[in-house]
């Protein structure tokens, strides 16, 4: 394994730590949200709340982490510090602006999205939004300045808080309330469940403004205006490119509510939607960490030689243990990881592994987009990212009040399918990357066959269930190890 494969593994493991482990630990809220918050509805309002915040992230950080990566990578950039000050200043300004906008209208806005008797909620939205925009750039900065270590440790002790916080006000309060209500009183409500999950939150962003005080020092606070709008024409359709990230993940549990005028039937198959979307994250988690580490490694990588194979290598490997995340939750949903909801929220599982699988197409999209980033062709991302939106919204609009959140599951498989396919015809053209196609397409086959045995297998014990499942994910594991030579390069590493 080459020197520089192994410096992304690593960073991709260190990043996973904040990722993978943080995104777990956060996951491990779900099954106390699911059963301290009163109705799968009240969950449905967490859900489709996070789903707005994750699409007005996209829109505030305007593509400028990615710019950000690029510009200062440049072989003719002599002053990386005055594209981050560009980058910086560029989001705050957009933050500011949407914060100031949002709180002018947070009354029709809060009435709109159906919170009218909790504008609050909508009030701390806009304010989480807007912090975690700008904390986008520090942390964007320590990862193009190699601190893996450093952007782990602030983004788990981050979450370590938000954790706390959450058990402190939906666990902890509740205790206290009911044998010394005059002790908390002052400052706890026992009605405002969700309202505290905002709470916390808020104060995780305060905090990381805190952590990450070094970052935002240092340099010069100057807008460089010629600079400045090569960045933007360069962001601009990488803004595009994000937001179909984020809408991939939170499109329809944005749109969802909106298909229906019982507005209680429509929170609670969102919340059953989102509890069980909780569990297909593993693939998020690590398509996350990955996008971390290969980002950077790739933009570096251009500006050193015009190395395509590494692009190839990186995908290969990342297909091969993307289908081992999909077979492991898959086999082991039914009889272990249904556990972290309740039983009123089981009937969302069937959905588990379709969100995993349009992940999973989103994830090898992003491998096979770097050609219009690295030949500076970023339209052709917009391009992609509207033609599937398009395809989402209808097959939302159209379907989902029949076929309910379903509908959402299967609209993510179709844009990612068809984006990804674009995306791969028009590289061939422009930028033609070696991609072992041979290969990872006969590891898809493969985890075909071995996810068809192991699911649909008419076993009833689940002792042999288990047994049988483990075994194919062995097969599917031992088949990797001997075709790549895993073994091998392990010792000789």
């Amino acid at each position: 394994m080459s020197k520089g494969l192994k410096s992304l593994a690593k960073d991709t493991v260190v990043y996973g730590l904040s990722s993978i482990v943080g995104r777990f630990l956060n996951w491990l809220l779900v099954p106390m949200y699911v059963r301290v918050l009163a109705t799968p509805g009240e969950y449905g309002i967490v859900t489709n709340l996070y789903g707005w915040t994750a699409l007005l992230l996209a829109v505030l950080t305007f593509g400028m982490e990615t710019t950000y990566f690029r510009f200062s990578s440049r072989k003719d950039e002599d002053n990386p510090m005055s594209v981050y000050a560009n980058s910086l200043i560029t989001v705050t300004v957009l933050a500011v602006m949407f914060a100031i906008a949002g709180f002018a209208c947070l009354q029709p806005v809060s009435e709109w999205l159906g919170y009218a008797s909790h504008p609050e909620y909508v009030g701390m939205l806009i304010f989480i939004v807007a912090l975690d925009a700008v904390m986008s750039l520090p942390f964007a900065r320590l990862r193009i300045e190699e601190k893996a270590w450093k952007f782990a440790g602030i983004k788990l002790a981050n979450i370590g808080l938000n954790i706390v916080l959450n058990i402190f006000f939906l666990i902890v309060c509740p205790l206290i309330y009911k044998s010394a209500p005059d002790a908390i009183s002052w400052f706890y409500c026992p009605d405002y469940g969700v309202g505290y999950i905002l709470v916390s939150n808020v104060i995780t962003s305060v905090a990381n403004v805190v952590m990450l005080n070094k970052e935002l020092r240092g340099f010069a606070y100057r807008v460089d205006v010629p600079k400045l709008r090569r960045m933007l024409v360069y962001a601009v359709p990488i803004l595009g490119i994000s937001i179909a990230g984020i809408l991939n993940q939170s499109v329809d549990k944005i749109l969802f509510p909106l298909q229906f005028s019982d507005k209680v039937e429509a929170n609670t198959q969102l919340g059953i939607y989102g509890a069980c979307f909780k569990i297909a994250v593993v693939m998020v988690m690590f398509i996350q960490a990955y996008r971390y580490a290969i980002e950077p490694y790739i933009f570096k990588r251009s500006r050193e030689s015009d190395d395509r194979s590494s692009n190839a290598i990186t995908t290969l490997y990342f297909t091969i243990f993307s289908l081992l995340i999909y077979l492991g939750v898959s086999f082991y949903l039914e009889d272990v990881f249904k556990h972290l909801v309740s039983p009123a929220y089981y009937e969302g599982l069937k959905v588990v592994p379709i969100v995993m699988a349009g992940e999973f197409l989103f994830g090898l999209y992003f491998n096979v987009s770097f050609w219009f980033k690295l030949n500076d062709q970023t339209y052709w991302g917009t391009i992609f990212t509207v033609l599937g939106y398009i395809i989402t919204i209808t097959i939302i609009v159209v379907f989902a009040p029949i076929y309910g959140y379903m509908a959402c599951a299967w609209a993510t498989v179709a844009c990612n399918s068809v984006m990804l396919l674009l995306s791969y015809a028009m590289g061939r053209k422009r930028y033609p990357v070696p991609y072992p196609l041979r290969k990872m397409t006969g590891y898809i086959l493969l985890t075909v066959v071995l996810f068809a045995i192991g699911m649909y297998a008419p076993i009833d014990s689940v002792v042999w269930r288990l047994v049988l499942r483990t075994s194919l994910l062995c097969v599917y594991m031992g088949v990797v190890i001997k075709a790549e030579g895993l073994l091998s390069l392990v010792r000789r590493s």
